[in-house]
């Protein structure tokens, strides 16, 4: 799955973050993937992402095309070669673009999951909120701009938590195949965060008791990007390894 690099502009990106109990994480957590941790936390969460002028490099801009998407993810390290690679793994990808939904596993890297999004956004206040066509995913998420990390996260400063992201540009998605995990890489011409003061918060996926026992899940930050020029590579799947059968 080789496509030619795709361009465009990230117009807003929200990173919803939770602090996950690191043997919970484990267990969620496919081979060869391990969770990354920070201060004995793993950590999870929802990008929530708009794309905008995404166009292959040898098309003008008028090809461009938007969308709204979202990926759950964790933030994960693996080896290959005898080496530490950092990056994501996103078990659930969904978007309002019926393409990427066509295209997605099969031209492009990851599948996607067709949602309806219902965004309301200013300056300075945020609500993004969907729901996905098969019901399995809810998310809704209001917050507005601020200057400060949540007290109580585990980042102590928007620089610690900008360095930890920032490190997550390579993600592996889940498949139709449960050994195979589609790569893609995320190139950003700049790189600029700042907090969000979240005012609710809901994701059915983090919700779920039976993937996260009461107790080994807390909100812990939010943040945001906007205006980002980038540019997406497709990486060469990664597999697991499937059980021995006996």
């Amino acid at each position: 799955m080789r496509l030619p690099t795709l361009q465009g502009v990230i117009d807003r990106r929200i990173l919803v973050n939770y602090r996950v109990d690191a043997d919970v994480a484990v267990q969620l957590l496919p081979a060869p993937f391990r969770p990354k941790l920070i201060k004995g936390w793993a950590m999870a969460g929802i990008c929530l992402i708009r794309l905008k002028q995404i166009h292959p490099t040898f098309l003008p801009l008028a090809a461009g095309i938007e969308s709204e998407n979202a990926a759950h993810r964790f933030a994960v390290e693996w080896d290959f070669d005898g080496r530490r690679q950092e990056g994501v793994f996103i078990p659930r990808r969904d978007t309002n673009s019926r393409l990427n939904t066509l295209v997605g596993g099969r031209l492009f890297p990851g599948e996607h999951h067709h949602a309806r999004f219902n965004v309301e956004e200013t300056d300075e206040n945020l609500r993004v909120a969907f729901e996905s066509d098969d019901g399995q995913t809810t998310v809704e998420v209001v917050a507005r701009c601020t200057e400060h990390m949540a007290a109580d996260s585990v980042f102590t400063s928007i620089d610690e938590a900008s360095r930890f992201f920032k490190a997550g540009s390579l993600g592996y998605s889940a498949t139709h195949d449960p050994y195979r995990y589609d790569g893609l890489e995320l190139r950003c011409n700049t790189w600029s965060i700042q907090p969000l003061a979240v005012e609710m918060v809901h994701s059915s996926y983090f919700e779920n008791e039976t993937k996260f026992p009461i107790g080994s899940i807390k909100f812990d930050c939010a943040l945001l990007m906007r205006g980002i020029k980038h540019e997406w590579h497709t990486r060469e799947a990664l597999y697991g390894e499937e059980p021995v059968k006996s």
